[in-house]
């Protein structure tokens, strides 16, 4: 299942969507001329709405995420994988950006932010990987 979509969020549930389609195919899970799920399909496996689906899979398409095969579905553009890998490391440098922004105003100094950064690489690395291994 592609889509691990969280009810109590501000995010609409298609935007959700939307975003764990861009994720798979950026950290390579779904990859350039894979199929994904049918809207019923997806809706099933989601428990949501099929025009929620359908909603997410035309943003996809017109983004040129997703496209489509005649008789068969849609696909991952050949496209896709790199603006999506473009698009994850966007949010990642906003993100950075806010956290840099309050460690600056907080007083802290650039050599406790790498430690600090690279300490928790280190940390999540591992348990990204053996959660992987399970």
């Amino acid at each position: 299942m592609i889509c691990q979509l969280d009810f109590q969020s501000d995010i609409p549930i298609y935007e959700q969507i939307c975003r764990q389609v861009k994720f798979a195919i950026g950290n390579g899970t779904l990859r350039a001329g894979d199929h994904v799920p049918s809207v019923r399909e997806l809706a099933v496996q989601a428990a949501v709405n099929v025009n929620t689906v359908a909603r997410a899979y035309r943003d996809l398409q017109a983004q040129g995420i997703l496209v489509s095969i005649r008789g068969t579905g849609l696909a991952v553009s050949p496209e896709a994988p790199s603006r999506c890998r473009d698009d994850r490391l966007e949010m990642i440098r906003a993100r950075l950006s806010t956290l840099l922004r309050e460690a600056i105003l907080s007083g802290i100094e650039m050599d406790e932010i790498r430690s600090l950064v690279d300490a928790e690489w280190s940390r999540l690395h591992k348990e990204v990987r053996a959660s992987k291994a399970v």
